[in-house]
């Protein structure tokens, strides 16, 4: 089953345009670099189902988010979506994440990545204006409030290519190569979508949204290439880098001392000046807070480092990864009900090879893609989850049984979701077209 720690027995493949092998969750988290979730999830008050499962299994300065939920000050959520085919449950668990993002009191900004489909996929900038429109109505109608979100197509929004400029220049073709294993037959539109990315993830900073302020992207592991990219980039593009000292901050700058000379001017804490660096005294948030909102003054981009979480691959029902060029793999979101049902019917399960055999051993609800499905989209209830767990481990209840359950589930799900699309008028939020 996809959200649980499997050993290495195969080689494990993780990038943004491929994933491959059985994946190791630890291995994850020990060669990205990336923070186990379970250490930050006593600080959320009311965490989502998909965080109290472990489904959400890992993260990046997360920790700014949680201090910025506590504290009511500015903070965002971001995330994309490619249209290259039509939404699934895939998508809609990212959408659910940015929705829950946004009831915790953040800003949603939610990008269609159409320049990113025309470039690799190849797919008519007709064609990706009208599957895009698919994913910002799904994730209306899925609970995005309109008062507080930005929707966008790529291709439309200048802040976000007029960025991407700006951010290309910081980045050399090694740097690209090492990354994502680029060659030199790889089409220049591919590698300047990197840049759009970066963009998309650092644009609701910029001072025409609010200004510098932490935003969390929620992706899966295999995004996790950008976002490393666009933490480095967001140091890089802003004029002033800190660093913890004992009782304050050492603040340099990237652009030349001209710029701590200027900041030492407005400086209203202790410091000390020396010719490449500034000692400055005092508590370290409030600090690095005045200092950035003096760069923005001067005229740069102060960006704060983008913090991430990281969900599991869901499941195909077919077994092994979700693909989007299999559909008996996935349920999409505008499946005729009916369909979707039948899909569930037919999907793989941890069960056994018979009846007798089920009822004396058990099931093995960690390989079950249809307990998969009551864990992440149908079941809220923490109890009731384990309670169908337990009944499955312990030869209590057949496949038959929870096929039949959940395929009920999903067809309600999937026609009162067709309901609150017919019911969805983009009008009534901020879109930047195409």
């Amino acid at each position: 089953m996809a959200m649980n720690k499997e050993s290495n027995m195969a080689d494990m493949v993780v990038t943004p345009w491929e994933v491959g092998g059985v994946i190791d969750y630890g291995r994850l988290l020990k060669e990205f670099g990336i923070e186990p979730f379970s250490e930050v999830i006593e600080e959320i008050e009311n965490p989502m189902h998909l965080m109290r499962r472990g489904i959400i299994f890992g993260h990046r300065d997360y920790f700014r988010i949680v201090r910025a939920m506590k504290e009511g000050k500015p903070w965002a959520v971001m995330s994309g979506f490619m249209p290259s085919g039509l939404p699934h449950f895939g998508h809609k668990m990212t959408m659910d994440e940015i929705v829950w993002h946004q009831r915790a009191g953040g800003f949603a900004h939610v990008a269609i990545a159409d320049m990113e489909a025309h470039a690799v996929r190849g797919l008519s900038w007709e064609k990706v204006r009208e599957i895009g429109e698919m994913y910002l109505k799904s994730i209306a109608a899925l609970g995005l409030k309109p008062e507080r979100a930005i929707l966008y197509f790529q291709s439309s929004f200048s802040a976000v290519k007029d960025l991407a400029f700006e951010l290309s220049a910081e980045v050399n073709w090694s740097e690209l190569r090492a990354i994502y294993g680029f060659t030199p037959e790889t089409p220049l539109a591919k590698m300047f979508v990197t840049s759009i990315q970066a963009a998309d993830i650092l644009h609701p900073q910029l001072k025409d949204f609010g200004g510098p302020k932490p935003v969390v992207v929620p992706v899966g592991a295999d995004q996790d290439p950008h976002i490393r990219l666009t933490r480095d980039l967001a140091a890089r593009v802003s004029l002033f880098a800190f660093e913890k000292l004992e009782g304050g901050v050492r603040i340099r700058s990237r652009k030349g001392g001209e710029y701590l000379r200027k900041l030492e001017k407005d400086l209203s804490f202790e410091f000390r000046s020396y010719a490449e660096h500034i000692d400055v005294f005092g508590d370290y948030e409030e600090i690095v807070e005045f200092v950035r909102e003096k760069e923005v003054e001067m005229g740069g981009f102060a960006f704060i480092p983008p913090s991430s979480t990281y969900h599991c691959f869901i499941t195909g029902l077919t077994g092994g990864k979700m693909s989007s060029s299999k559909p008996e793999s996935y349920i999409s979101l505008f499946d005729e009900p009916e369909v979707a049902a039948k899909k569930v019917k037919r999907a793989i399960t941890g069960g056994r090879g018979s009846a007798e055999e089920q009822r004396r051993l058990g099931g093995e609800p960690e390989k079950c893609a249809v307990f998969e499905l009551f864990s992440i989209h149908l079941i809220e209830d923490d109890g009731e989850l384990e309670e169908i767990r337990s009944m499955c481990r312990n030869g209590e209840l057949l496949c038959g049984e929870c096929k039949k359950r959940a395929s009920q589930m999903v067809e309600e799900l999937l026609k009162d979701f067709r309901e609150r699309v017919d019911a969805v008028n983009l009008d009534d939020y901020e879109v930047v077209w195409r």
